[in-house]
Formats: structure tokens, C-alpha cells, sequence
């Protein structure tokens, strides 16, 4: 549960009291830390554990002494090693083993999974999305639709954000007519941090009979979730961001499994059953399992950072590390109100304030000088980032951020202004924000 804004105070002995009774402070010390550097961009590319690094190593020290007998002989059989990591990402989501899958990446999962469950027909031929998703969604939406001889204009439902921040769920649920075969949102939203009621708007869907999945790059790992409770139809996620397996690492799909038997709409080999994949018959036989969505084989290079990464999530607790993040991002905001949202400052706070409303990051607004300020930032040793047009992206990562951080970063956006330090940065933006 959050604490109360007015539990908080503002004095720095007290983010000291705060890491002192803190029952996660021991796994900070478990990730390697950029010395000097306050690190604040977790929910774009969580930090190196040693516990990722370790079965890393593991891994090349398989493919070192074993060769290609890796695939069978390895401490987890490569072979099967997708499959395994999905059965570890399952107690995070509330899934069956197999109905978790580590494959792909966030994009391609998305096509595999909406090329399977996207079946216009008759008056059904819409996709439902919203236009404060992740673009490469929406790219991805696009493209399936035209690829079953739609039109995006007319066939890509947008529901459109009342605040430029958030989305209310009653606008979505409003949208869900009888042309939508299918509904495609994000579990958190990537620039002002809200979350969902994804269990409220896959009832919503399936009352009205549309298949419903969630983009969870955002949330899994810091948000408990309950897919196969709230039954939704399927899921896919990144674990580069909360999971912390490091840049560009393979993502996961979740498929409920009364999907199971489905045939997936772009398949490859590495879906196929295993009892008979390599009798490389001409025929394609899906796997009973979220891995009949796999494609291609398994980069293992980039899948057993995930392995590592995942036993520590578990080992910390999904509920501990929730409880923490809203206590954490609940601190940051409080400190933002009281300390920076008057002039000179004039910050203010883009996320929803209440708990069940909020996942993992909190979007810092300024109105006139966000991207200056976040490169000042930089300068000073924290590492935020920036989305247009005026938000600083703060994420206080449960496992290794310390509330001494949060309350440090905080002195350094005040004194950016009173030193007007933002001044000395150009307002031209690089290729990576």
C-alpha cells in the first residue's frame, strides 16, 4: 500500500530513515552501479545484476566447452531454454508455465500474436488502439491491418486522450462496438506512467466479443499481474526495461491457453512441436504451448542475461517490489509538490496520483524547459530521459534505487533552476532521448 503524502517529509534524514527500514535495500547491492551516477532510466534499460551476468556466463561457458551439444547438454537444454524462462516469467504475470514463452522481440511478437487473433469478418473489421501507445504498436497495428487487405485509416480506432496524458477507461469501453475484432492497449502508458484496469477492460471486450491483449513492456516486473485471472487473451512484453535483462534482450509473449490449438499467424520453426521438429517434415505442427508463437531459434546470448535476472525478481517478490514502487514514486511526487511545483520551479507531476492508477515511473513536467533541464540533469551525474514535448521521465527502480536517490535528484532539479544551469544546453535533441 502507498504511504500518505502526508506521512512524508521533506528533510534528508528522512530518506535516510526511509533506506534504513527499507526490506529490499539489500538487492541494490546485487546490480553494478555507473560510479558516480544516479540512475533514474530504468524503465528503458534496467542495470546490470550479478545475477544476470552470472548465467550469462554461464551460457557462453556452455557454448565455450560444449559447442553445438549445447542445445541438449546444457545445465538448461537450449533447446527447451525459451520455454524454461517463460515457466520463471509466468509466476510473475499469473500464467501456467506454458503459456509463457521468452522469444522474439516486443515488435515481431506483436505481429505473430496479431496476425493469429485479428480475424476480420463480416461487420468486425476494426482494430481498437489508442493514441498515446507506444508508436512501434501502432506501426504494427497498421501493417496488420493492411496485410488482411484493410485500410488504417478507416479500420485503426484511436481513443483519444482528454488530458494529453491518460486515457479514461470509459472512452476505451465506449469504442468497443460491434466493427472491433480485436482491442490491442498498453498495461502502462510510456510517458505519463498510468495503468490500466486491465482486468475491468478485458471483461468489457469479451462482454462485447472482442479479443483483447496488452503491450506489458511497462509493467511487467514492477506490477504484479493476473493474466489467466483476468483472462486476458494475450500478452507480450520487452525485458530490457524492469526485468534488467540487459539492451535489446529477447522479449515474451503470454497466449491463454484456451488459445491453445490456434494456428499462429506467422509461423516459423522454432514453434513447431519439439517431439518432431527436427524429422523436418514439409508439414508445420504447432507446439500445444505459448511456444507454437515462437519464429525463429532463441538468441541465447541475448536470452540468459534473463534467467539470472528473473530468479532475482522472484526471489524479491512481486508484492515487495510493488509495494516499494508506489512508496518510492509516491516519495518522489511529494517531494516534486512541495520543494519544486511553485515559481521559480513551476514542476509538475503528469502521473496519476492514485496507487492502482500508476505503474513504475513518474512523468516530471516542466512547461517550457523539460528537454534542457534533463540534460542538466545529466551533467550533474543522474541519468533520467526525456519525451516530447515537456516530460522528464523519473523511474525509481525498487531493486536498486535508494530513497536517498530520489531525495538527491530532487536538490539537483532545484538547483538547475535557481543556477538556471539549463541555460548552457542547446534545445536541439539527439538521436536517443
Amino acid at each position: 500500500m502507498d504511504m500518505s503524502e502526508t506521512d512524508f517529509e521533506v528533510g534528508e534524514e528522512f530518506a535516510l530513515r526511509l533506506d534504513a527500514e527499507d526490506p529490499l535495500a539489500s538487492f541494490r547491492d546485487r546490480f553494478y552501479h555507473i560510479p558516480g551516477v544516479i540512475y533514474m532510466d530504468g524503465n528503458s534499460l534496467g542495470l546490470l545484476s550479478r545475477d544476470a551476468e552470472e548465467t550469462l556466463l554461464r551460457v557462453l561457458d556452455e557454448w565455450k566447452r560444449l559447442g553445438i551439444s549445447g542445445w541438449t547438454k546444457g545445465e538448461i537444454p537450449w533447446v527447451w531454454y525459451g520455454e524454461r524462462l517463460g515457466a520463471l516469467e509466468a509466476k510473475l504475470v499469473g500464467a501456467e508455465p506454458e503459456e509463457v514463452v521468452v522469444a522474439g522481440s516486443t515488435t515481431v511478437n506483436l505481429h505473430t500474436l496479431v496476425a493469429t487473433f485479428y480475424r476480420p469478418e463480416g461487420r468486425r473489421t476494426k482494430i481498437l488502439a489508442d493514441e498515446l501507445n507506444f508508436p512501434s504498436d501502432l506501426y504494427a497495428l497498421a501493417a496488420q491491418i493492411r496485410l488482411k487487405g484493410g485500410d488504417p485509416d478507416r479500420d485503426l480506432i484511436l481513443v483519444r486522450s482528454r488530458d494529453g496524458r491518460t486515457i479514461d477507461e470509459s472512452d476505451i469501453v465506449d469504442a468497443m462496438t460491434d466493427e472491433v475484432a480485436l482491442a490491442l492497449l498498453p498495461s502502462v502508458y510510456y510517458r505519463s506512467g498510468q495503468l490500466l484496469d486491465m482486468e475491468g477492460l478485458t471483461a468489457a471486450a469479451h462482454d462485447r466479443g472482442i479479443v483483447i491483449g496488452f503491450d506489458c513492456s511497462h509493467s511487467v516486473g514492477v506490477v504484479p499481474h493476473r493474466f489467466d485471472e483476468w483472462n486476458i487473451d494475450f500478452a507480450f512484453w520487452c525485458n530490457y526495461k524492469y526485468m534488467n535483462g540487459g539492451p535489446g534482450s529477447t522479449a515474451s509473449l503470454y497466449v491463454n491457453r484456451r488459445h491453445f490449438g490456434a494456428w499462429p499467424g506467422l509461423a516459423g520453426w522454432w514453434g513447431h512441436d519439439r517431439a518432431t521438429q527436427f524429422d523436418m517434415k514439409i508439414e508445420f505442427t504447432p507446439a500445444r504451448s505459448a511456444g507454437a508463437w515462437q519464429i525463429g531459434t532463441i538468441s541465447m546470448l541475448s536470452s540468459a542475461p534473463i534467467e539470472g535476472a528473473a530468479r532475482l525478481t522472484l526471489e524479491a517478490g512481486m508484492e515487495n517490489i510493488r509495494r516499494k514502487s508506489l512508496r518510492i514514486t509516491g516519495y518522489l511526487m511529494f517531494l516534486v509538490d512541495e520543494l519544486l511545483s511553485r515559481p521559480p520551479y513551476n514542476f509538475s507531476i503528469g502521473t496519476p496520483r492514485e496507487p492502482e492508477r500508476r505503474g513504475g515511473h513518474v512523468a516530471v513536467e516542466h512547461p517550457t524547459e523539460a528537454f534542457r533541464i534533463a540534460e542538466a540533469l545529466k551533467a550533474r551525474g543522474v541519468l533520467p530521459d526525456f519525451r516530447p514535448p515537456n516530460v522528464i521521465r523519473l523511474a525509481p527502480i525498487p531493486l536498486y534505487t535508494s530513497y536517498h536517490d530520489v531525495w538527491r535528484v530532487v536538490q539537483h532539479l532545484k538547483e538547475i533552476i535557481d543556477n538556471r544551469e539549463y541555460e548552457q544546453f542547446s534545445k536541439t535533441r539527439g538521436v536517443v532521448t
